[in-house]
């Protein structure tokens, strides 16, 4: 009976943004531990080494990060399964192992422990129970997929699975990041399934309106592109013009589909796209190349939704049913 492939979860730093899928690889920091192969493959040489070139280092973090070391240079396979959750667009990446460890001394980026990777499938954070998304929410950076490793097997395969949200115990870190994760997941599934396109241009219209503006939604599937005219006076004689298009998905938006919006805005107006998903590197370009273009991905649009929730009519309340609760400060909890 053969057996299922190790799952190895892994957080990369936010500079990475997409090069992870496109270039294939996973990347690790510790920049001053050098070339990890010159090390005795032993976790106990890992932390003398750790411990030598990080002095400033806490006791009880030295081997905590030893053993991450050690775990990506000498315990990864070929053929190990990798799992990594994006957050520059929110989607769960599942790829396999094909690289030994290598070190890149020329890395400018401060992760220079790389192993090659083939991704094989990339899912939206929705298509997992809220027991996977805890367990791949770990406040380390690598770490083995046990709990519901099932799931993801399941995923890859295409197959159906139930799940079941586990119990694990979490420090306060990854506990914050857990509650925060999971309330941004809940507002998107909401927003994607609770309600149908056409009100989810309305809801869109109505966020506007408590930021201030008067808002406006065009004819469903007759807009030409342009779901919401937004602007600051009442008639909306007076300048700027705010054309919106909304795109009730998880899915990445490129280039093509932003473009289309900016051949619909005139010189003097303004372009905004609204989406419960992600932008391609291509579309955030040309984003920065037009100073009258704003991409609202899905996590800007629950900071939204957070910052003007209070203002909500009850009939969006009930959609997003939110409660104010207090939760652990990582930040002030280490201190």
């Amino acid at each position: 009976m053969a057996t299922e492939p190790t799952l190895w979860g892994v957080h990369m730093r936010a500079h990475h943004g997409n090069l992870p899928i496109e270039q294939g690889y996973i990347a690790i920091g510790w920049p001053k531990m050098g070339d990890l192969a010159k090390l005795r493959p032993d976790r106990q040489s890992f932390k003398a080494k750790l411990a030598e070139v990080y002095p400033e280092k806490k006791a009880g973090a030295v081997p905590v990060d030893a053993g991450t070391l050690y775990k990506f240079a000498c315990e990864m396979r070929h053929g190990d399964l990798i799992i990594y959750p994006s957050k520059i667009d929110r989607m769960v990446n599942v790829g396999e192992v094909i690289g030994d460890y290598t070190f890149h001394s020329d890395n400018s980026d401060d992760t220079p422990h790389r192993r090659s990777v083939k991704w094989l499938k990339s899912f939206p954070r929705t298509t997992f129970t809220q027991g996977a998304l805890h367990e791949i929410g770990s406040a380390v950076t690598l770490f083995q997929v046990t709990t519901q490793a099932a799931e993801f097997l399941a995923a890859l395969r295409g197959e159906h699975f139930e799940g079941e949200v586990g119990n694990e115990d979490f420090d306060v870190e990854a506990a914050t990041v857990q509650v925060e994760e999971s309330t941004e997941d809940f507002v998107i599934r909401r927003l994607k399934t609770a309600i149908t396109p056409e009100r989810f241009e309305h809801f869109v219209a109505h966020l506007l309106r408590c930021m201030g503006y008067h808002a406006r939604v065009t004819q469903f599937g007759g807009d030409g592109g342009i779901d919401i005219i937004a602007h600051k006076d009442e008639l909306g004689f007076e300048p700027p013009v705010i054309k919106v298009q909304c795109k009730q998905i998880v899915t990445s938006i490129g280039r093509p589909e932003v473009q289309r919006l900016v051949g619909a805005v005139e010189k003097e107006e303004f372009g905004l796209f609204v989406t419960l998903g992600a932008y391609s590197r291509e579309a955030l370009d040309a984003e920065r190349s037009r100073p009258n273009l704003r991409l609202v991905d899905g996590p800007t649009l629950v900071d939204l939704i957070f910052k003007f929730y209070d203002t909500f009519e009850p009939q969006w309340q009930a959609v997003i049913p939110l409660k104010r609760r207090y939760i652990p400060d990582a930040v002030r909890a280490d201190g």
